[in-house]
């Protein structure tokens, strides 16, 4: 049985360079920035990580750049995101990330040609952890961008417990009771993973245990002092620093959505380039004006170092 994810781990920006390929050069860095603001794990290839974005061969390629860089340390857990809307892609990413010997991989479902029941959305999730079948499988269940709306109770029941490798759901959905009902099936026996960065507080007492985010790049110390707040009782000081990140992460959609976090990135001093298309970039002038809301939320004081 393989360790259950615990903590926060970010769902990290893929670094591009001008010209819009690879920089795979930083991610050593980068992985050194995450660990000194004690994030034990790395999602790559995600929503945040542009991974729709990539060609499979890139793919393999951020694969190994993490691999590299964390081969030594077996409590930073990386995991990669196989799922597209290409079935046959997914497995060889699968058997491409057990042979490189990362912790887990994840599969969403197929977002054009959507599956239309639980049953079908459990035989692909089937097909997928049995190409790596020592490796930790995960469902990412993030409705918003994938438009497949299946209950994730459903998916547990259909699948019956008969995956050996399947560990638990990136839950990046609003729905409490069908979160809190996964908690529940088989004892516990699946690790729920909170995806929703702007409401961890009201995860927190369902039981959660750990998270994954975009903004655990960038403002780790935050979430960290969040959570132990709630840990020792302190409702009140947990509460004003959910705000404090809801405050942060309205600055994403004022500025243009997901590429607003490359623009955090570089206040952290980790230059990870531009969004691909068809994400547009923020000019250079809202730059300008986005630094100065930054500082008024007195970023300083809890942003990674």
């Amino acid at each position: 049985m393989v360790s259950k994810l615990q903590g926060l781990i970010a769902a990290p920006f893929t670094p591009m360079l001008e010209d819009g390929s690879l920089n795979l050069a930083v991610i050593n860095n980068y992985y050194q920035l995450l660990k000194r603001n004690k994030v034990t794990g790395a999602f790559i290839a995600g929503s945040t990580g542009e991974g729709v974005s990539m060609t499979m061969e890139e793919k393999i390629e951020l694969l190994w750049a993490w691999r590299t860089v964390t081969k030594e340390d077996p409590d930073f857990h990386v995991v990669l995101l196989v799922g597209g809307t290409c079935l046959k892609d997914a497995i060889r990413l699968a058997t491409a990330a057990e042979k490189a010997g990362i912790y887990g991989i994840a599969f969403t479902a197929p977002f054009y040609f959507k599956p239309a029941t639980a049953s079908v959305l459990a035989e692909l999730c089937r097909q997928v952890a049995g190409a790596a079948p020592k490796t930790a499988f995960y469902y990412y269940h993030i409705p918003v961008l994938t438009g497949c709306y299946i209950p994730m109770y459903d998916l547990l029941r259909a699948t019956g417990g008969s995956i050996d490798n399947f560990c638990g759901i990136k839950y990046t959905h609003e729905d409490f009771m069908d979160f809190q009902s996964c908690m529940h099936v088989e004892n516990g026996r699946y690790n729920m993973l909170w995806g929703r960065d702007e409401n961890m507080l009201s995860s927190l007492p369902l039981g959660t245990k750990a998270a994954i985010g975009s903004t655990y790049n960038y403002a780790a110390p935050l979430y960290l002092d969040l959570r132990a707040a709630y840990q020792a009782g302190d409702l009140k000081k947990a509460e004003a620093l959910q705000q404090k990140a809801i405050d942060m992460i309205r600055l994403l959609g004022k500025y243009g959505g997901i590429a607003t976090g490359k623009a955090f990135m570089k206040l952290v001093d980790m230059d990870c380039g531009l969004f691909r298309l068809p994400v547009s970039n923020m000019t250079p002038e809202a730059f300008e004006a986005f630094k100065q809301e930054v500082a008024a939320l007195d970023f300083e004081s809890f942003r990674s170092k």
